[in-house]
């Protein structure tokens, strides 16, 4: 029974890697299947592989996806920047501190400097870091919506003016307001030609 149940699931994760875009004819677009990524890719990746996966959301989640790195980039976005001064403010140790501060000054998030005149070093965040910003107030609109029945613990006002921060899902063209009911996925340049072909079988 043992074997006869994996001959099983092999067939199915064979079915379901053929399967793994479903061409929709009238709009020439991809629409995902549901659970067909999770079928035919992470049962057999490390999480560290995932840095490889064709998906610019599963990406960036080996760099960022742990709640310490965003704790880590949410201090620094509130202009902390000594290693001593993130330790107070998070109150984590100094070994995982230093791996991901560390990680994302590898990734070039965060940019560590020499601080003249002092034999301190910060962490300021780059370019590449500032990007990030919107990525945390999309996690504050949803815990502001869902775990904050008392009210919002903290308002993120625009500095000119009395309005409030917040981010907006929209389109690039028509710039209507969009929902995930509103979006289909399509193949980019950056998809792998193997994933390309299986997807228009």
């Amino acid at each position: 029974m043992l074997i006869l149940g994996l001959i099983l699931r092999l067939a199915g994760l064979t079915r379901n890697h053929q399967s793994y875009f479903e061409t929709d004819r009238a709009n020439d677009g991809f629409v995902l299947e549901p659970g067909a990524v999770e079928l035919c890719y992470y049962r057999f990746m490390r999480y560290e592989d995932l840095a490889d996966f064709p998906c610019s959301i599963t990406r960036p989640l080996v760099v960022l996806g742990d709640r310490w790195t965003l704790l880590v980039l949410k201090a620094a976005f509130t202009g902390i920047r000594r290693f001593n001064d993130f330790r107070r403010a998070l109150g984590v140790s100094r070994s995982r501190l230093q791996d991901r501060l560390d990680r994302l000054v590898e990734h070039g998030i965060l940019v560590k400097q020499q601080i003249p005149s002092s034999a301190h070093e910060e962490y300021r965040l780059t370019d590449k870091g500032h990007d990030i910003y919107p990525i945390l107030m999309a996690i504050r609109d949803w815990g502001d919506a869902y775990m904050t029945p008392e009210g919002p613990p903290w308002r993120y006002r625009h500095s000119g003016c009395t309005g409030e921060a917040h981010v907006r899902l929209e389109c690039d063209a028509c710039h209507k307001e969009l929902t995930a009911r509103d979006v289909v996925l399509a193949p980019g340049p950056g998809l792998p030609k193997s994933t390309r072909s299986t997807s228009q079988e």
